[in-house]
């Protein structure tokens, strides 16, 4: 079992700066039942799985620069780069994620209270719905032990997830140009959230995540556009109906709600049968499910060209 990266652990204690929150006792008491929380907060990093290990994409890991310099990030800029230069000062201290909806548990969670579930090092392939792609090793956890803290009720078809809504850290959302109706939503079906690929990620390249990449946290579902992974997520809602999502109110014709990676759907613009490797001029391939093939089940019966 490999040990964290040293300077992953230091770089935690600018998590640990940020403010108090209302009690979670009965919350962490739940959190123990489940072997979700680690006492001694020094062992928080010691179960993280070895990257090696877990690197069986196919295709060599992406280069840090690369991957956290070309992003989309249009809170700040539709410009990649200027985006991801924008977003280095994002200010993160006193984050809160709140999550509600239908479920037996509400709770407001801070990054020390996200950093209590167990970590895991995760390399996934990222394939945008712009054809372009690249592999990066997260560090997060997954979504469906955060869901059976908060115990949805039967009544909770899907997730509702939210960016945070500050004009004062986003500049386009207080654009009078932006055509983009901020806060910026995405969703999943229960059952896709419960899956175990599906990550909540606090870091990346045994790193904390930076603001280029939508810190303090983010949604990665591997089998799906990128634009699925919500960034600087705010709240996280357990709903009964479908939630409309940003680029589904944008441009329906050309995004859907499930937004699976397949090859054999077209963007309305452009061809999605091969994608660009980032950080090379290489094609290859666009695999179904970008790979994924264990989820597959969740779409038995499915049109995945109506639903796409």
């Amino acid at each position: 079992m490999q040990i964290t990266d040293e300077k992953f652990f230091n770089k935690r204690r600018e998590f640990l700066k940020l403010g108090a929150m209302a009690s979670l006792t009965a919350i962490n008491a739940k959190a123990n039942e489940l072997g979700l929380v680690q006492q001694d907060e020094k062992e928080i990093f010691q179960n993280i799985i070895s990257l090696e290990a877990n690197n069986d994409t196919g295709r060599k890991i992406t280069s840090y620069e690369n991957a956290s310099s070309y992003v989309n990030f249009y809170e700040f800029s539709t410009n990649k780069t200027a985006a991801a230069n924008q977003a280095k000062d994002l200010n993160t201290d006193e984050w809160m994620v709140s999550v509600d909806g239908e479920c037996e548990r509400p709770m407001n969670l801070n990054i020390n209270d996200l950093l209590k579930f167990k970590l895991q090092k995760r390399v996934y392939r990222f394939r945008c719905v712009e054809a372009w792609g690249m592999v990066v090793p997260w560090v997060g956890f997954e979504l469906r032990e955060l869901i059976k803290l908060a115990q949805p009720t039967s009544d909770a078809k899907f997730i509702k997830f939210t960016t945070l809504f500050d004009p004062n850290k986003f500049p386009d959302q207080k654009s009078r140009f932006s055509n983009i109706p901020y806060p910026y939503v995405e969703g999943l079906r229960i059952d896709e959230a419960m899956h175990p690929l599906t990550l909540i990620a606090l870091g990346m390249y045994d790193k904390p995540l930076g603001g280029a990449n939508g810190a303090p946290l983010r949604l990665v579902v591997p089998w799906k556009y990128g634009f699925k992974s919500i960034k600087s997520i705010a709240k996280i809602e357990f709903v009964k109906e479908e939630p409309k999502t940003t680029w589904e109110q944008l441009a329906p014709n050309e995004y859907g709600f499930y937004a699976n990676v397949n090859p054999n759907v077209d963007h309305p613009r452009w061809s999605q049968a091969n994608e660009r490797v980032l950080g090379s001029f290489k094609r290859e391939k666009t695999l179904m499910f970008n790979g994924y093939d264990e989820v597959a089940s969740l779409y038995d019966g499915m049109d995945l060209e109506k639903f796409f």
